[in-house]
């Protein structure tokens, strides 16, 4: 199982002293918050893609590269890669190009992104984001897949004897996760082509996402890509940790109340009760993040925010070293002992697993299928 992070990459101001970072500060604090998770253990730094203020990553794959060239074990991600609003040729070459300077250290995960001015921005129409999804994600998998492509579709020009380039490492695209909060079209999509299903459920209660992850597992059985038990899942979570729990709550709560997400609403103690948002000690985060497990089953990626808000960058990486020192170690070993046989590892790169001198261990049908989704199916 994997551990990681990811960042909205947000320029929030800090509600104790009334001071917000500069861009640069954003840019480089991002760079040292994933310098330090390859430095306590974890597997995963993942990124957001924003193209507007307050946020700062608008060039995931500048970010990750500089970032690759910097460390040699953490996996390098997005917690977005905006699949209707980007053209699916410019990732293509993108990824596979971060791919080679990563020596396959990279992965990504699709989604539609929630700022709706976007899409008029880049040339799109909201109204049509999930036959945008469809049909830009059909496209880049076949881009990955074939050498050349003759194309034609509705939201692009054709292509003929398009050739994308550089070609995947090995010949092996990046693993793709799709992520998603509320849509089941989105998890239909991960399960027809075999890929992940990330649902980022920092937001929802647990019976939501049973159910999103619920329906993904039995439309990838359905697809004939393995049992619903061997589907890839992952996670988001949030946290906030100190040795005692209710100095965690005190330091915490100026930064809650006050977030643009979520402040001036329910109240903390409301929050984390109906979310999996856990401010507490770090034996209260290994408690909570176990049970997990109760909801939807044996998973492969768990990614936690902690970088939001307008927390400075020294408390941060305080909790990096919490996370990583004594939360992670506990989460590895009781997540390893309690996994059935036959539930696959989180998939990487088989350039990755050479390196590490272990086989691959990804999913049956990574390399997916062709062709168009279609309904998602019934949760019953």
């Amino acid at each position: 199982m994997q551990f990681g992070i990811f960042t909205v990459g947000d320029v929030t101001t800090d509600p104790t002293n009334g001071r917000a970072p500069t861009e640069n500060e954003r840019i480089k604090a991002t760079v040292a918050i994933a310098l330090k998770a390859e430095e306590v253990g974890l597997d995963v730094f993942a990124t957001g893609e924003h193209h507007n203020p307050p946020f700062v990553p608008s060039s995931p794959t500048t970010m990750l590269g500089h970032i690759a060239a910097r460390t040699e074990n953490l996996i390098l991600s997005t917690s977005t890669t905006l699949i209707t609003t980007n053209d699916p040729v410019k990732i293509a070459e993108d990824y596979a190009m971060l791919q080679h300077l990563a020596d396959g250290r990279v992965d990504l995960m699709m989604g539609r992104g929630n700022t709706g001015p976007v899409y008029p921005w880049f040339g799109q129409d909201i109204r049509q984001g999930i036959p945008l999804a469809i049909e830009n994600y059909a496209l880049l998998h076949k881009l990955w897949r074939e050498d050349v492509v003759d194309w034609e579709g509705k939201f692009r020009t054709p292509l003929q004897g398009f050739t994308s380039t550089p070609r995947p490492l090995d010949g092996v695209p990046p693993f793709v996760w799709h992520g998603s909060i509320r849509s089941p079209e989105i998890a239909e999509q991960a399960a027809f082509y075999g890929d992940g299903f990330f649902h980022n459920n920092i937001f929802w209660p647990a019976e939501h996402t049973r159910r999103m992850v619920a329906l993904y597992r039995k439309r990838y059985a359905h697809y004939g890509h393995g049992t619903p038990e061997q589907a890839v899942v992952g996670l988001g979570g949030q946290v906030f940790m100190r040795k005692n729990s209710q100095d965690a709550v005190r330091e915490f709560r100026p930064y809650f109340d006050n977030a643009p997400v979520y402040g001036h609403g329910p109240s903390l103690e409301d929050f984390t009760e109906q979310t999996p948002l856990t401010v507490g000690s770090p034996q209260q985060v290994i408690d909570r993040t176990l049970g997990f497990r109760e909801v939807v089953g044996d998973y492969q990626r768990q990614l936690f925010l902690m970088d939001h808000a307008g927390l400075p960058l020294k408390t941060v990486l305080e909790q990096l070293d919490i996370l990583g020192e004594e939360v992670v170690p506990v989460l590895r070993k009781e997540f390893a002992n309690l996994r059935p046989a036959g539930v696959p590892d989180a998939p990487v790169h088989p350039a990755v697993a050479a390196a590490r001198g272990n086989g691959t261990h990804g999913p049956a049908g990574t390399t997916g299928t062709t062709g168009t989704p279609g309904t998602p199916g019934k949760e019953d």
